[in-house]
């Protein structure tokens, strides 16, 4: 938001991504849309899998696959994916590699609507914890997950941020 401002292009309000995938599993549930779940450990997508279930009774979880599989496998899993008829696939894997695999597979999957979700899995099972309110008023959520992993999370949100932060001031016309 902080980036969209300077560059003279607001964002009208924030939405996280968990709170963008609640809202589409609510409206999965109401209008009948098949789910895939794709990502995270088995134990996590079994775990978000059940507390769909329980949230919402009508969901209808067409199928689910673990993120820890072996990348050579990943056409045939595309390809269980177009065979179950989705119409919702939420990808559970990091970044950068979620978006990668999506843009490779998209076309095989034919999956109507596909969403990254990141590390929304783990906060659905309870692995991780959303960030308190504050965080996330101020913007801060990535402090949060970076407090709780931050092995894992420091070369995304530092040199990320920073790589980041060149191409907005490059855009703006401060920086070369």
């Amino acid at each position: 938001m902080l980036a969209g401002k300077f560059l003279g292009h607001p964002v009208p309000e924030r939405v996280t991504g968990i709170d963008l995938m609640e809202r589409l599993l609510k409206e999965a549930s109401e209008e009948n849309y098949s789910l895939f779940l794709l990502g995270a450990t088995e134990e996590v997508v079994q775990e978000v899998k059940r507390i769909i279930k329980l949230r919402y009774p009508a969901a209808n979880i067409v199928g689910c696959q673990n993120g820890y599989f072996d990348r050579h496998d990943s056409k045939m899993i595309a390809e269980e994916i177009r065979e179950s008829q989705a119409d919702i696939l939420f990808v559970a894997f990091s970044s950068p590699e979620k978006e990668f695999w999506i843009n490779q597979y998209l076309d095989i999957m034919n999956v109507p609507f596909v969403m990254g979700v990141g590390g929304s899995f783990d906060v659905l099972a309870g692995k991780t914890t959303r960030a308190p309110k504050l965080f996330q008023k101020m913007g801060c959520e990535w402090l949060w997950r970076f407090l709780q992993e931050p092995r894992r999370m420091f070369k995304r949100y530092f040199i990320g941020n920073f790589e980041f932060l060149k191409h907005v001031l490059k855009e703006k016309g401060g920086v070369r």
